[in-house]
């Protein structure tokens, strides 16, 4: 038997699962990164190691730990651990699972924890089989999803859970991580291995915060790099960059990378720093993001954050638009560039944006107001003697082009510029025409 076993494991030794399976913790003090939501005293921690732990929903890009974290909560509240995802698990399939978990409760006092990885795909018939299940407290449900839950799991299973987000893992977590697995007897530790800390940096910087990525990349590292004459592996920065090559971009185009993306390149130009709007633009650009739309949000921000503070701006966006459809990429990133850097740069004003929201508000409660009838059309002479359409005094005819007649029949202001750039000229001759209007009521009246 035992040469049976002997013979055996080079063919163990050659399947075993790969190193980020194998390094997976099995408590709480293992779990790289989080402490916002499990170190000590914190809420997550507090219910698992008191285990009264609902059912919660794990949120946090690739890489981070949600599935970690479920079966280390599985370890330390004793409970059975159950695994699916919203995409196996059709109908059936996840009913049997529930009605396992059921006898399970009922017959051995055991609870399970039921991990539902990609559980935005969950669809209402998958949820009409679980949530009563999760109600009666025959499993404790744990989610894992990339996307928002708020956008993209349906409200039931939001209610019935708490919802955590991680965050990807910092360069120092995942190059402890790295160390731990050259040395930890499931990971590397049966070789000889020194590692350059640049190169161990290189991959917890290439990765962007994903664990299992840093660590299958320096897997492949250690078993296609040869030993010296000692016997042991060197890992050098060379050896790194070849084992996880080019640098992935976390950025799906139709899920969360794409707007939170979108939204720090928006607030960044708003908030005035070119630097960042440079960045947030090449990362996009870099993805592969439809410049089209890059030029369709730059013609809004020009409209929405700088506006009449700087007229020029709405001018440049549009023209950038033009440019990335005559030019194409990738030549038209330097037009896109310039635009994003004017507009970054450029006095900022809301003043136009608050104005018409604020009157569409008026409108939709109800603020629907008549059309003065000196306003009305009165080219057609009869319909002009027959409704009384009469009295339009043609502001040409007066000083400064302006005259003292009502628009509309209210005194709500809408409209109020700042102070910056070109917008404070412009309150500048609002203010004249005021004057204007005040001293030709003064006229008319004596």
């Amino acid at each position: 038997m035992d040469l049976f076993d002997r013979a055996e494991s080079p063919q163990e030794s050659s399947t075993r699962p790969p190193l980020a399976a194998r390094m997976r913790p099995r408590t709480l003090e293992e779990v790289a990164g989080q402490q916002h939501i499990i170190g000590p005293g914190k809420l997550l921690r507090r219910a698992i190691e008191a285990d009264r732990l609902g059912s919660i929903i794990l949120y946090g890009p690739p890489g981070c730990g949600k599935t970690s974290l479920a079966e280390v909560i599985a370890l330390v509240t004793k409970r059975f651990f159950e695994r699916t995802s919203g995409v196996m698990a059709n109908v059936a399939i996840l009913r049997s699972l529930l009605e396992q978990a059921q006898h399970r409760k009922r017959m051995r006092n055991q609870d399970t924890i039921l991990f539902v990885d990609e559980i935005h795909r969950f669809n209402k018939s998958q949820q009409d089989v679980l949530l009563p299940f999760v109600e009666e407290g025959a499993v404790t449900l744990i989610g894992a999803t990339t996307h928002n839950p708020f956008f993209f799991i349906n409200s039931p299973l939001t209610s019935r859970s708490q919802i955590f987000q991680l965050e990807a893992l910092s360069i120092d977590d995942i190059t402890t991580l790295l160390r731990r697995a050259l040395t930890h007897p499931n990971g590397l530790g049966d070789r000889t291995i020194e590692a350059d800390q640049e190169a161990l940096v290189h991959l917890a910087t290439a990765c962007e915060g994903d664990a299992r990525r840093a660590l299958n990349a320096l897997e492949i590292a250690a078993l296609t790099t040869p030993e010296d004459s000692s016997g042991a592996i060197h890992i050098t920065r060379a050896v790194t960059e070849e084992s996880i090559q080019k640098k992935a971009i976390v950025y799906d185009h139709d899920e969360d990378g794409h707007y939170d993306t979108i939204s720090a390149f928006i607030k960044s130009v708003r908030g005035s720093d070119p630097n960042a709007a440079l960045y947030w633009l090449a990362k996009m650009i870099y993805a592969g993001e439809d410049p089209r739309f890059l030029a369709r949000r730059l013609i809004i921000l020009a409209s929405e954050d700088i506006g009449n503070a700087d007229p020029t701006g709405l001018q440049l966006a549009v023209a950038a638009m033009h440019a990335v459809d005559f030019v194409g990429m990738p030549e038209a990133r330097i037009a896109l560039a310039q635009a994003t850097t004017y507009l970054a740069c450029a006095p900022k004003s809301n003043a136009s944006y608050l104005g018409i929201d604020a009157a569409l508000a008026d409108i939709k409660e109800g603020r629907v107001l008549p059309v003065p009838r000196h306003l009305r059309d009165s080219s057609h002479k009869k319909s002009a003697e027959t409704f009384g359409h009469k009295g339009y005094q043609y502001a040409h005819n007066f000083e400064g082009h302006v005259v003292d007649q009502e628009y509309v029949p209210t005194t709500k202001i809408y409209y109020q510029p700042t102070e910056e750039g070109y917008e404070k000229r412009i309150g500048e001759r609002l203010a004249r025409w005021a004057e204007l209007r005040k001293e030709q009521a003064k006229r008319s009246k004596s």
